[in-house]
């Protein structure tokens, strides 16, 4: 069991909780949530070890977590609270990115941290987590705990319940959990704290390969998705229908149009397409049935060893009523019907009747037809496959002798279980080569329109990469009066212009608070106490004094519960004494974005000014590589164009 003596005091000695990680954030475990976000933050915190004051008003507690018993392996888990006045910038670049600029900044942030051996052997090596001042970027005491990468988790909430997750690190990283574990505890605590929404920069991948990409092509969504993360934003201007129309044509590229126009420039992609073909028992049709079935035979896999699949070998039946003589007649029969009609489809009754001429027992032909679906016989693929328009069962036969060009024959016994072998190594290597070749870089490039839409449709997956998942909408505070008499009711402000201006701030409402008064409340401890509690969460109403209820005649001594109904949305008007730009997340110093691509918002990616307008454009958009640097001189389209009207000089 690990010692948490983080900050280096070796004379404090505690009994350190250890809690089980696979139930952490359940409810009732450690603690039911039952208030907001931040009352849920606090109350967590009460069976936490406080570790210390990391200097600037940032205090560190931590969770001993037990992955499992035998042998003992334990993670550790901590929380850190960092004020406003601690930031180095008030402003979130995360929020800015995925489009919640327009939010109020937090008065605190609460970062959930499981750091991996290395970072954390990296904060040891500093005492009391605080780098010294002569170490470059941890600026003056910034807790270097915060600024490390490579963690297994790392999320960030502001205390109004709007959080973003930083960073998953797997095994493939050297974590000793699994991404899917992470996640699940991840989404264990979210939902358990109520947090409200919670964003992600899914950059996840996979030798190298986007899983944002194969996911979306094999399951129709990212490989968050399975956690309830969704489009969030786009970025280069990507919408929400455009990333959907993508992900579809796509998935629905057949496999037939593939081969027609890469198969005879590039034979290795006819080749593994028909070595997956063999091992599938359903026909795979399109892309996205290739990538689903790759996928799903990857996670059944052993690491280190191959999987067998006998599809020809239909003589082994030891249930079957007919000897391994005649099924094996009746198998040529059909296959050598099959060669006639010239690769074609046709349907189950015609190839049954061909069948008849040599072979008069129905049963037979019934059973070995069955059988013989996506089956190998010799150097032959029985492909079977429903007509989506006759509705009608067809088979055809595909040559595969290139694809295993060592065997020749009928496929006979035990021998078929050597014939088709493939190891996790060589599915994935695959894998890659369809990636690359097929989804990213076709070469030679397709003449067809069709497919070198592909790329392009890859391009827009790839840039779609801000996931957001909506927690509060699953868990809903039920408003009900308490056996203490007290009510809740939802709160938002809508801020007063008070720079000598009539009406409000061009800026949307905060998020509606829960607000918990005595049944014998009155108007104006209703005021006072969405004054309180608006204070408490937003940076910029420290000086926040509420005027009025919108819609809501009363007096100040009238009784709450009289007025209004428990759980009733109320918006309350007010001003702040220090209102002005820099309140909210969206930080004015950073530019104006107007690119050509049609972002108007700073989205994460790289971007270059205009030297004249000043103007932000990504440097994708303008046609600078990502491998060259941005140009020491930079003008836009637009004031290229305006400088050369100008009049000659004479």
């Amino acid at each position: 069991m690990l010692n948490v003596d983080v900050l280096g005091n070796k004379k404090r000695k505690r009994c350190v909780r250890v809690f089980k990680f696979k139930n952490f954030g359940d409810p009732g475990y450690p603690v039911e949530f039952n208030g907001p976000f931040r009352e849920n933050v606090n109350a967590l915190l009460e069976f936490a070890n406080l570790e210390a004051n990391l200097g600037l008003g940032m205090t560190i507690w931590s969770f001993q977590l037990e992955v499992h018993r035998h042998p003992p392996f334990h993670v550790l888990f901590f929380v850190i609270e960092e004020p406003i006045e601690s930031s180095l910038t008030p402003h979130c670049k995360n929020c800015q990115y995925i489009g919640w600029g327009r939010h109020l900044i937090c008065n605190k942030k609460y970062h959930f941290l499981m750091p991996s051996k290395e970072t954390l052997a990296a904060c040891l090596s500093c005492e009391g987590l605080q780098c010294d001042a002569a170490s470059p970027g941890m600026n003056n005491g910034k807790s270097k705990l915060i600024e490390l990468q490579g963690h297994m988790m790392h999320g960030v909430f502001h205390s109004n319940g709007f959080g973003h997750l930083l960073c998953i690190n797997g095994l493939e990283t050297g974590s000793d959990l699994a991404g899917h574990q992470i996640m699940e505890f991840w989404d264990r605590l979210c939902t358990g704290l109520q947090a409200r929404k919670v964003s992600l920069n899914d950059l996840s991948q996979k030798r190298g390969m986007e899983l944002r990409l194969l996911n979306g092509i094999a399951y129709n969504e990212p490989w968050f998705g399975r956690w309830g993360y969704k489009f969030g934003r786009g970025c280069f201007s990507v919408t929400q229908p455009t990333y959907q129309r993508a992900i579809e044509a796509i998935r629905s590229m057949p496999l037939y149009l593939i081969i027609h126009h890469i198969g005879t420039s590039n034979l290795n992609i006819p080749i593994i397409f028909s070595r997956y073909q063999t091992l599938s028992d359903p026909s795979l049709v399109t892309l996205g049935d290739l990538f689903h079935f790759m996928l799903e035979l990857k996670s059944r896999l052993p690491r280190e060893s191959s999987f067998g699949f006998c599809n020809a070998n239909v003589l082994a039946e030891t249930n079957c009523r007919w000897s391994p003589k005649r099924i094996e007649m009746a198998t040529r029969v059909i296959v050598e019907a099959l060669r006639r009609a010239e690769y074609k489809w046709i349907s189950r009754q015609e190839v049954r009747d061909a069948a008849r001429a040599y072979i008069g027992d129905t049963g037979l032909l019934d059973f070995v037809l069955k059988s013989l679906g996506n089956h190998v016989v010799g150097n032959y693929l029985v492909r079977r496959s429903l007509n989506p328009v006759t509705k009608v069962l067809e088979y055809c036969l595909e040559d595969i002798s290139t694809a295993f060009p060592s065997h020749e024959g009928l496929i006979m016994g035990n021998k078929a279980k050597d014939r088709f072998k493939i190891t996790r190594a060589q599915l994935i290597k695959d894998m890659i080569y369809l990636y690359k070749y097929i989804l990213i870089d076709p070469k030679p490039a397709p003449r067809s329109e069709i497919l070198s839409a592909i790329p392009l449709a890859a391009r827009i997956i790839l840039d779609t990469k801000y996931l957001i998942k909506d927690y509060f909408c699953e868990l809903p505070f039920q408003f009900e009066l308490d056996m203490e008499g007290k009510l809740s009711l939802y709160c938002t402000i809508m801020l007063r212009n008070n720079t000598g201006h009539e009406g409000y701030l061009d800026r949307e409402m905060p998020p509606y608070e829960c607000i918990t008064l005595k049944s014998s409340a009155t108007i104006t401890d209703l005021k006072l106490e969405v004054e309180r509690n608006f204070k408490e969460i937003y940076w910029g109403l420290k000086g926040f004094v509420v005027e009025s209820i919108v819609n809501l005649n009363a007096n100040g001594t009238d009784l709450v519960f009289g007025q209004i109904e428990v759980g009733r949305e109320l918006v309350v008007e007010g001003w702040s004494s220090n209102m002005g730009m820099n309140m909210y997340e969206s930080d004015p110093s950073n530019g104006v974005v107007d690119c050509t691509c049609g972002t108007k918002e700073d989205d994460g990616e790289r971007m270059v000014s205009c030297d004249i307008c000043e103007i932000l454009q990504h440097t994708r958009c303008v046609r600078i590589p990502n491998d060259e640097e941005i140009p020491h001189i930079f003008l836009c389209r637009r004031c290229e164009q305006e400088i050369v009207q100008f009049p000659a000089l004479p």
